[in-house]
């Protein structure tokens, strides 16, 4: 009696309880959370199976985002005639799963790796979290399904990949049903989706000095027009020396750009 990628022994619930449930729940195929086993392997047993059972209920509920209800069943054994806990935790379909109280981070996220549950990467919990949005707005039949794509041809034309009969096929904006998908709606020239772009004064947030709304359009064009407004706002500082010119953004240019890009990237693909 080993624990493995898929099967996790505890002495009793501990304060990271949680941890290994997130783990699983992120975990192609889930797994199993032994109760009154010790790592190694030694059945110790419990003590008032009921109670714990509602314990362990409680705290999945309470403590782990999004709901995972229904992902999980416990049920009590008996090894060596002793009571044990067995809790079957299933492979969600929203992951990423984390520790209500320590967000979609590093810190709350985990997966299953071997016989460990390690913390997520950022870029790990970015790409679960990406394919979760894809897969719901995929899903969601777009309001209008008389959709035009003039500003999606003109893009793509633009970067040398001209948009086929069955791009929305392979594009992947047609739901189970065959019909538009909220990502063709988003990506459509006409839609009611905007982008604002706010500028304060300060840090704080709290001095509202210009506020700007893009959209309305395709969700590319929106986001170039988007791109170019703040382009005009990150000021070029000149420094002249006895030897050349020296020119600086005020922000990084390319951080800049992608800061913008990758929630829409996330979102649409």
């Amino acid at each position: 009696m080993t624990e493995n990628n898929r099967i996790e022994y505890k002495k009793q619930v501990t304060d990271m309880f949680e941890k290994e449930v997130v783990a699983f729940l992120n975990y192609i195929g889930g797994g199993i959370i032994y109760i009154g086993i010790d790592d190694d392997g030694s059945v110790v047993g419990i003590e008032n199976s009921d109670k714990l059972q509602l314990q362990i209920k409680d705290r999945i509920r309470n403590n782990i985002s999004p709901s995972c209800m229904g992902l999980f069943d416990i049920v009590e054994e008996y090894r060596e005639e002793k009571p044990v806990i067995k809790l079957i935790v299933a492979s969600g379909q929203e992951r990423p799963y984390y520790i209500k109280k320590y967000g979609m981070s590093s810190k709350g996220a985990f997966m299953r790796n071997g016989s460990a549950s390690e913390p997520m990467t950022g870029r790990m919990i970015e790409d679960l979290f990406s394919k979760r949005i894809k897969t719901s707005i995929g899903k969601i039949e777009s309001p209008n399904q008389e959709l035009k794509f003039e500003q999606l041809r003109i893009y793509y034309d633009t970067i040398g990949k001209p948009l086929k009969k069955q791009f929305a096929k392979s594009l992947e904006l047609l739901n189970p049903d065959k019909k538009y998908n909220y990502v063709a709606y988003l990506l459509a020239d006409n839609n009611n989706v905007s982008v604002k772009v706010a500028k304060y004064a300060d840090t704080s947030r709290v001095d509202l000095v210009q506020n700007e709304e893009f959209g309305y359009c395709s969700l590319i064009k929106a986001t170039k027009l988007v791109l170019d407004k703040i382009d005009v706002e990150n000021k070029t500082f000149t420094k002249i020396t006895s030897k050349e010119r020296l020119e600086k953004k005020q922000w990084d240019t390319v951080a800049l750009r992608e800061a913008v890009i990758d929630p829409v990237r996330y979102c649409i693909y």
